[in-house]
C-alpha cells in the first residue's frame, strides 16, 4: 500500500471523526429546547434528534458542493490541504466541547480549510524551508491569499455568518411575540401542555434541518479527497450515494453519544425556558437553517438556534438573557475561523516535509 493511499484512508477516517465529533458538539441544538422544556427526556429527545438527523443529512447536497468548489482555488486543494483542516477542525471542536461552548463546527471546518490552502500556496511560492520555518513577512496582499476564492467566502460564508444570527434573534422575538398575541388568555397549565406536544413536532423539524446542512459539510470535504486522489474520475462535482449515507450515519452516531456540558449551556444557562419559548425557538431556527441549506450556504446552526434562544428570552425580558453566557459564546464565535485556519496551516508547515508531503502537498 503506497503512502498516497495510507494518506486519502486518513483523511476519510478523520473526516469521520470530524462528523461523529459534529454529532455529539451539535447535539445540543436539536435537544437543548426540548429538553430544557421536559417535553422530552434527554435520553428521547438525542434519539429523535439523531434518527432526524439521519434523514435531513439525506435530503440535498447543494452544501457539501459549496464546500467542495466554492471556497478555495483548485489549485490549492491537495490531501495534505484536506487532511491539516479537519485536523484544526477536529481539536478546535474538541477544546470548545470541553468548555462547554457551542462553537460552529462549520466555521471551524471552513476556517481549517481556508488556512491550510493558503499555507499550502504560500509553500508552494517559497519552496525554501528555511525561510518557511523563519515564518517571514506576510500581509494581507501576499499573493498566496489568492488561494481563496473571495467572491465564494464572502457571499457563501461572511454575508451568511453575519445575517444568519441576526435572523435567528428577529425571527425567535417574532415568533414569539405572535404565540403571546395569540395565546396570552390561555391559562398557564394549558399552554404549557398544548406546546409540549407541539414542540414533538417542532424540535424534529429542527433536528431534520440541522441533519441537512451539518452532515453536507463532511460530504464535501470527503468527496473533494476523493477527486483530488483520482479515486472519483471527472469534472462535476457529485456525491457519491455511500458517501451522504455513511456521513449521515455518522453525524446520528455521534448524536446519540449527547453533548452534555454544550446542552447544559444552551438549556439553561442562557434564559429559562417554557414549552411556548422553546417551540419558537425551533420553529425560527429549523426555518432559517432550512432555507439556507436549499441556497447552499454552510451556516452555523450554533450561531442561529443560539442567538434565536436570545431572541425569545428578549421578548419575554431582556434581563432573562444571562449576557455573561452569551458573551463567552460570542467569542467563542468570533474566534473560531482565525484559530483554525491558525491552527491548520500550523499543521501544515509542521507536516510538509515529512513523507506525507510527497503523497499530498
Amino acid at each position: 500500500m503506497n503512502i498516497a493511499i495510507v494518506l486519502l484512508l486518513f483523511v476519510v477516517i478523520i473526516a469521520f471523526i470530524f462528523e461523529y465529533i459534529n454529532g455529539f458538539h451539535d447535539s445540543a441544538n436539536a435537544v437543548a429546547t426540548v429538553v430544557s422544556t421536559k417535553a422530552l427526556s434527554p435520553r428521547n429527545a438525542i434519539m429523535y434528534a439523531a434518527a432526524l438527523d439521519f434523514v435531513g443529512a439525506l435530503f440535498g447536497t447543494h452544501v457539501a458542493k459549496t464546500i467542495g468548489v466554492g471556497l478555495v482555488s483548485a489549485e490549492s486543494i491537495t490531501q495534505l490541504v484536506i487532511f491539516c483542516a479537519l485536523l484544526g477542525a477536529v481539536i478546535w471542536n474538541l477544546l470548545t466541547w470541553y468548555f462547554g461552548l457551542p462553537s460552529s463546527s462549520s466555521h471551524a471546518l471552513i476556517g481549517g480549510l481556508l488556512g491550510a490552502a493558503v499555507a499550502h500556496a504560500y509553500f508552494q511560492l517559497d519552496k525554501a524551508y528555511e525561510l518557511v520555518l523563519r515564518m517571514p513577512s506576510f500581509h494581507l496582499e501576499h499573493p498566496a491569499l489568492a488561494a481563496i476564492n473571495t467572491s465564494g467566502v464572502y457571499h457563501k460564508v461572511i454575508i451568511p455568518m453575519i445575517c444568519s444570527p441576526i435572523l435567528g434573534f428577529v425571527v425567535g422575538f417574532l415568533v414569539i411575540l405572535v404565540l403571546l398575541e395569540i395565546f396570552h388568555k390561555m391559562r398557564p397549565e394549558v399552554l404549557n401542555k398544548t406546546f409540549r406536544k407541539a414542540q414533538l413536532i417542532s424540535s424534529g423539524f429542527l433536528a431534520f434541518s440541522h441533519g441537512s446542512n451539518d452532515a453536507q459539510k463532511t460530504m464535501g470535504i470527503i468527496t473533494l479527497s476523493l477527486m483530488t486522489a483520482g479515486v472519483i474520475k471527472g469534472h462535476v462535482f457529485e456525491i457519491p450515494l455511500w458517501v451522504i449515507c455513511s456521513c449521515a450515519g455518522t453525524l446520528a452516531l455521534g448524536t446519540m453519544t449527547g453533548g452534555w456540558k454544550i446542552i447544559r449551556t444552551m438549556s439553561s444557562k442562557v434564559i429559562k425556558m417554557k414549552p411556548i419559548h422553546g417551540f419558537s425557538v425551533e420553529i425560527a431556527s429549523a426555518s432559517i437553517i432550512l432555507t439556507a441549506s436549499h441556497f447552499g450556504f454552510p451556516v452555523s446552526t450554533t450561531h442561529i438556534i443560539s442567538t434565536a434562544i436570545m431572541g425569545v428570552g428578549s421578548m419575554v425580558k431582556v434581563s432573562a438573557v444571562k449576557w455573561g453566557v452569551v458573551k463567552k459564546i460570542v467569542v467563542a464565535w468570533v474566534c473560531t475561523i482565525p484559530v483554525c485556519m491558525l491552527l491548520s496551516a500550523t499543521f501544515y508547515f509542521l507536516l510538509v516535509k515529512t513523507p506525507l508531503a510527497s503523497a499530498g502537498g
